[in-house]
């Protein structure tokens, strides 16, 4: 796997690139339940930890959570203005959730997006696939992104701890 990191003082989030298909593989362990983790990915709470800070904000977060309901996301990339937009294909929550991913209006086919939820001993085990990106360029921006936006996850459950 190219691209691996690993973050956090205990080394629970990991991204890769798989240097074969393109696809950003991240998995992570969240000190909390299924049901809390899957809020976090199906409401408004993206914009609090879809993030890397100064480089790619995420102001806005909008979801119809059934499968066949539309998802949308605005904020600020790289210094400007970005809007992604999806469509559930997959909702079964709290283990399971896959969308598709792509910029609005781009004339490229959307990447899928796989969340699975699984409970172990220490919390949920949250493992993300994201396949499909167009270029290098893209799934590097993409990886590195993850990897803080599992991060900043991580710190907001681990501040629900106190």
């Amino acid at each position: 796997m190219a691209g691996a990191t690993t973050l956090g003082d205990d080394g629970k989030v990991t991204v890769t690139t798989d240097p074969k298909s393109g696809d950003i593989e991240a998995a992570a362990v969240f000190d909390t339940t299924p049901e809390r983790l899957f809020r976090a990915l199906t409401t408004k709470e993206v914009c609090d930890w879809w993030v890397r800070p100064g480089v790619f904000n995420t102001e806005e977060w909008t979801g119809d959570v059934r499968e066949g309901g539309l998802w949308a996301a605005a904020g600020v990339g790289g210094g400007r203005p970005y809007q992604l937009e999806g469509e559930f294909i997959t909702v079964d929550g709290p283990r399971e959730l896959v969308h598709t991913w792509k910029p609005v209006g781009a004339p490229i086919e959307p990447a899928t997006l796989s969340y699975n939820l699984e409970p172990q001993a220490d919390g949920v085990r949250l493992t993300l696939r994201h396949a499909g990106l167009p270029n290098e360029e893209v799934r590097e921006k993409t990886r590195a992104g993850w990897e803080t936006s599992l991060v900043r996850l991580r710190e907001i459950i681990l501040a629900e701890k106190g």
